[in-house]
């Protein structure tokens, strides 16, 4: 392995991402015919036209066991084009180009073939030779496996019997792994071993489509090339961090896909520890693959294990029921077609992790994502500590505002900072405001969906945007533990109808209440977690949490409302963890309705709320004072 990821340094050193055409090429995608492909893979291609990426030696050529022809193949996919068209989806024009449209089809072709049947490789090579005589590709490939998990190994396996993946005569040879890289952390070890022995290292490109955005690459930009945020990048400075990745579809024509797969596998290992590991990687020396992607593994690695008990506690999952979608009729996810009626599937998960490094130690980082949200949206939301309380007694300001450093991935691009100011006028009283940097307002932004600068990168070599294997099975052990605790006890999945708001874990704070800059915070007030750090809980939300596990009281008693935000809200009014989870019972059955026990809880964190409260003159009067901990 070492030898191998050293190849894949200099591979990655000699070719820098540049503005001019990709090389000489063929594209050929396997599962041409599917929803990944039809919905972005395709649109990608499409912008790289119309940007002038690709060169005139570019060919594609679609494998998928379906029967067609080459000209209904072209059709389905401008079909989808033009359904993209207005939409909330990846893909988004105000109309199609018919003279780029055209221009990629030309250089279409169509194969069927069945990914275990090795006549479909023969038939590939033969076509792959005649595309290199006829069209000028130089004999370079790029094999793109937009397929299931399972057939990844299979597909790789019968390219290497073809002889397909051997590089000659200055000609290279690649492939495109999508995600998920396998099931769990054995099976991602499994996979690793096995295409390892048939390509080396630099050959592979294992995709995550959130590290083409440019506002996920943006954040190394703006950590390392501006000498104001990276002094204050740490633990002496930082709260605590929140990564939010929401999506208004459902699982759409891909419910084969995601029964075996849910939320925590499709989108944790992959998209949201991209984000977090951006987020929190150290400096690497230089733009090189491997220098990036070192930097990357070492916060993977770094992730505290998690125990059963911090399982229980600081995860949870929750599927989503028929409600309204942007102003649309959905249905339940247990009546999407191809899904069991009595699924168990998640479709939202939320978690908390702990980075154990000198930089993060102690600072919580709050994951969550899910599907049928009220908005699509993807956020980086840093939290800072608060400054002290004492200057202000005795003036109008009754609560300090937090300060966040908001990172708004898609669909949005921009950042945004929220700070305090004084209002004017004689009286000392505070407002929460913001400065905000929206890409579209100070550069010229061309549709894209993630995909582009990734299959660019493919095409010229740069590996620096890919993960390595190393980073894979270091994301696939940090959420094993999970994996294994739903095994051995499944968790009770709770339903209802969107748009509700987000649930979380007991102990999580208070999400943001808005992806929109220039927001309300809602209050907070400080609870203490088992490791004595302070955590923010919304105001009140004693009262309305434990409504809630009683089964009492309206929507607005239930833990989703806690935290309410907007344009963010997941679609589940309860977030239901296993009832030994919630009440220590063993055998996972609620606990007695005990009214001293609930008082007695109430009594001690009324308590604690009082010992952490700023007082002023006004308590000092007898005014009734409600207000947060500073």
């Amino acid at each position: 392995m070492p030898g191998k990821q050293g190849q894949s340094r200099r591979a990655g050193a000699a070719a820098p991402r540049g503005n001019g055409p990709a090389p000489a090429c063929t594209l050929v995608v396997f599962g041409a015919a599917g929803d990944l492909t039809k919905r972005l893979v395709v649109p990608a291609l499409y912008n790289l036209v119309s940007e002038r990426r690709l060169s005139e030696g570019f060919r594609l050529v679609g494998v998928d066991h379906n029967r067609r022809s080459v000209e209904e193949w072209r059709q389905g996919l401008l079909d989808q084009l033009r359904d993209s068209v207005g939409s909330d989806a990846e893909f988004q024009a105000e109309a199609i180009d018919g003279t780029a449209w055209r221009w990629l089809c030309e250089r279409m072709s169509y194969l069927e073939g069945d990914l275990n049947d090795p006549e479909t490789y023969a038939r590939l090579r033969e076509h792959l030779a005649e595309l290199e005589r006829s069209a000028g590709t130089a004999g370079n490939c790029l094999f793109y496996l937009a397929v299931g998990e399972r057939f990844f190994g299979v597909a790789v396996q019968g390219l290497a019997a073809a002889g397909l993946l051997a590089e000659a005569r200055g000609r290279w040879r690649r492939v495109v792994i999508e995600k998920p890289f396998g099931r769990d952390l054995a099976s991602a070890r499994a996979l690793n071993t096995k295409i390892l022995t048939m390509m080396r290292e630099r050959q592979i490109y294992r995709i995550d489509h959130f590290l083409g955005k440019e506002t996920v690459q943006n954040i190394m930009a703006l950590r390392f090339a501006n000498g104001l945020f990276e002094p204050l990048w740490n633990r002496q400075h930082i709260d605590h961090v929140q990564i939010t990745a929401a999506e208004t579809v459902g699982v759409e024509h891909r419910a084969g896909f995601y029964e075996r797969t849910g939320a925590l596998r499709d989108m944790v290992p992959n998209h949201v520890f991209q984000l977090l590991a951006m987020t929190a990687m150290e400096p690497p020396i230089s733009f090189d693959a491997d220098a990036v992607r070192d930097k990357k593994a070492e916060v993977l690695q770094a992730i505290r294990p998690l125990s059963r008990r911090r399982v229980l506690r600081d995860v949870v999952r929750g599927q989503y029921d028929a409600g309204t979608v942007l102003d649309r009729t959905v249905e339940a996810y247990r009546r999407e077609p191809g899904v069991a009626p009595d699924s168990a599937t998640e479709t939202f998960v939320a978690c908390k992790l702990k980075i154990e490094n000198w930089r993060w130690a102690g600072v919580p980082f709050y994951l969550r994502t899910g599907k049928r949200m009220r908005k699509r949206w993807t956020e980086i939301a840093v939290r800072f500590h608060q400054a002290p309380y004492t200057l202000f007694r005795g003036t109008h300001v009754e609560r300090m505002h937090p300060n966040w450093l908001i990172l708004r991935i898609q669909p949005d691009e921009g950042i945004a900072l929220e700070f305090a100011a004084k209002r004017p006028g004689p009286a000392v009283a505070l407002s929460s405001v913001s400065m905000d940097f929206a890409y579209r307002s100070h550069f010229e932004m061309a549709p894209r969906t993630g995909y582009e600068t990734l299959i660019y990168d493919c095409m010229t070599g740069d590996a620096t945007l890919f993960q390595r294997a190393d980073n894979i099975e270091a994301g696939w052990r940090a959420v094993q533990p999970i994996l294994d605790v739903w095994a051995e006890a499944p968790p009770s999945i709770s339903r209802s109808t969107p748009p509700a708001a987000t649930a979380r874990p007991r102990r999580m704070p208070c999400w943001r209440a808005t992806g929109a800059p220039g927001a309300r915070w809602p209050d907070r007030q400080k609870e203490h977690d088992d490791d004595s750090r302070s955590q923010d809980l919304p105001r009140g939300s004693g009262r309305r949490r434990h409504a809630a596990d009683r089964g009492e009281g309206p929507d607005e008693a239930r833990p989703g409302r806690d935290l309410g935000v907007a344009g963010v809200g997941h679609p589940l009014r309860h977030h239901q963890r296993t009832a030994a989870a919630r009440h220590g019972d063993a055998a996972g059955q609620p606990a007695p309705r005990n009214a001293a026990r609930r008082l007695q809880r109430r009594a001690l964190r009324d308590a604690r709320a009082d010992r952490h409260r700023a007082p002023d003159a006004g308590e000092r009067s007898g005014r009734p004072i409600d207000r947060a901990d500073p």
